[in-house]
């Protein structure tokens, strides 16, 4: 499994428990806000799940709404802040 695919399974995991439904097959181009209905309140249970599950730190003065426009846009950003973001992403 790649890096990548791990954030992305990992995301998906998140996203169940915060949204309380399943979310299994996400692609790159799904739409956090427009296509999942997040909110910042939701967004923000997202991130301290993933803060538990990967380890993930965020300092929240870094955040840019760009990182949260999509599947794909969000695991760049995970990837980045892990400091694992390759050529291939």
């Amino acid at each position: 499994m790649t890096d990548r695919q791990y954030i992305v399974n990992a995301l998906e995991t998140a996203l169940s428990d915060v949204l309380e439904r399943e979310i299994a097959g996400l692609a790159d181009d799904v739409r956090l806000f427009d296509d999942l209905h997040l909110d910042s309140t939701t967004m923000l249970e997202l991130l301290m799940a993933l803060e538990d599950s990967i380890e993930l730190v965020v300092d929240p003065e870094t955040l840019d709404i760009e990182d949260f426009a999509s599947v794909g846009t969000f695991t760049d950003f995970v990837l980045a802040t892990r400091g694992e973001l390759s050529a291939t992403a």
